[in-house]
């Protein structure tokens, strides 16, 4: 008899008491571009689509004797060169606009300058919610600048969908802050 306590009423049991996370419990809180917030509360109603971001630790092969030992390196976040948010547009296209703006703060194609500094008061914050939809986690990304503003897709014999745009930023580095267990 095996000693594994992998049942359907153990699954239950822990299920019950733990719940899952749905797929609406992640919340864009605020983006801001040197301290300053790019976008309101009510702009962020739109962000639809988001990801909590990745975090790997390098492994680094150490040869000795003929073996391959693997000890851990430095920390990489990969995907942080294109963060996607996904947005629905909103009727006055505000939130589309800001992006552009942004990006061309960044670099202006018409004059082939652009402020390239890194600054860490540019921040994404995200938040997980629980079955409450209180925050019980929250994640920082550091160094955040636009690398793309996404299409708006029209279709002249569409129903009436609303239309989505993905804003592409890039980050140098998360940290998570706990907040409930």
């Amino acid at each position: 008899m095996s000693d594994v306590k992998q049942t359907i009423q153990d699954f239950y049991r822990v299920a019950q008491g733990r719940d899952f996370t749905r797929d609406f419990q992640l919340r864009v809180l605020d983006i801001t571009d040197r301290g300053v917030s790019v976008l309101t509360q009510d702009d962020l109603v739109y962000a639809n689509v988001a990801n909590l971001p990745e975090r790997a630790v390098t492994a680094v092969a150490v040869p000795y004797m003929g073996l391959q030992f693997n000890v851990p390196g430095a920390a990489t976040y990969p995907g942080s060169a294109a963060y996607p948010i996904t947005f629905y547009a909103d009727g006055e296209h505000i939130i589309r606009s800001v992006f552009e703006r942004w990006s061309q703060l960044v670099f202006d194609d018409a004059t082939s300058t652009g402020d390239y500094r890194l600054f860490d008061t540019s921040r994404i914050t995200l938040v997980q919610l629980n079955q409450q939809m209180n925050v019980t986690r929250e994640y920082v990304l550091h160094g955040v600048f636009p690398v793309s503003v996404g299409a708006l897709q029209y279709d002249m014999k569409g129903n009436g969908q609303v239309v989505s745009f993905t804003a592409t930023l890039a980050y140098q580095f998360w940290r998570r802050r706990l907040l409930q267990r």
